[in-house]
């Protein structure tokens, strides 16, 4: 009887250790800056959805295209040519000067919760993601904008007549990236998903259609913060 008593005094004592460690983790879950990447391809409405969950969630969303693009305008920039090169041959800038631009970005932001649009693209980018940011932010899941290439061709296309004065929205420069985006990024995509962390959207409907499901997505995440709300 005595043995069987330390025995369960020792599982219970061990239990309560379990417990402990998982509250411990989940609050330092909690307390990390929340990230959100957000994947999809050209065209497939990214920038529009980022910009009403700002609004609406106040995420702040980090693109990582529009981050290369600004670098690249800066005339003391070590990387300019690098970028403006990849871009124009749409080839994916180098991981460590976008992981670079996206850590600053978040740092001088005085935010806790992120949109990261547009990464990572490639499996160079997710394993430098995982090597040097993963442990640093809770990633809270994926957020994938669906739709067919022609839909993906057709809205690139008109943005460039509407005068975007993007390199990357002229004909040739836009199959280059189609291709790109289904050899590479798709793959990212379905990792993740593989996961269980992506949140897969119908990115074919009007913009506020779309939106009507990603309100849900982020409301769900609002609820969350508001039971347990981080401490930062």
């Amino acid at each position: 009887m005595q043995y069987r008593l330390k025995t369960l005094l020792c599982l219970v004592r061990n239990n309560s250790i379990t417990f402990q460690l998982r509250n411990t983790m989940a609050d330092y879950q909690h307390q990390l800056p929340k990230v959100v990447f957000v994947l999809g391809g050209p065209g497939a409405g990214k920038g529009t959805q980022c910009a009403n969950i700002v609004k609406e969630f106040d995420f702040l969303h980090l693109s990582a295209g529009d981050l290369l693009r600004e670098e690249r305008k800066k005339p003391d920039s070590k990387y300019g040519q690098l970028i403006e090169d990849c871009i124009k041959r749409s080839k994916i800038v180098p991981v460590e000067i976008t992981l670079n631009l996206i850590r600053i970005a978040m740092a001088q932001s005085g935010k806790d919760k992120f949109l990261i649009d547009g990464f990572p693209r490639n499996k160079d980018n997710l394993d430098g993601w995982n090597l040097i940011m993963g442990k640093d932010v809770n990633l809270l899941f994926v957020l994938f904008f669906n739709c067919s290439t022609e839909t993906c061709i057709e809205r690139c296309m008109k943005r460039g007549a509407e005068g975007s004065g993007r390199a990357d929205d002229t004909s040739d420069v836009i199959q280059k990236r189609i291709q790109t985006y289904l050899n590479e990024s798709l793959p990212i995509v379905q990792h993740y998903e593989n996961s269980g962390l992506v949140r897969k959207i119908d990115a074919s409907r009007s913009a506020d259609e779309v939106f009507e499901d990603v309100k849900q997505l982020f409301q769900s995440i609002k609820d969350e913060q508001e039971i347990h709300p981080s401490s930062n």
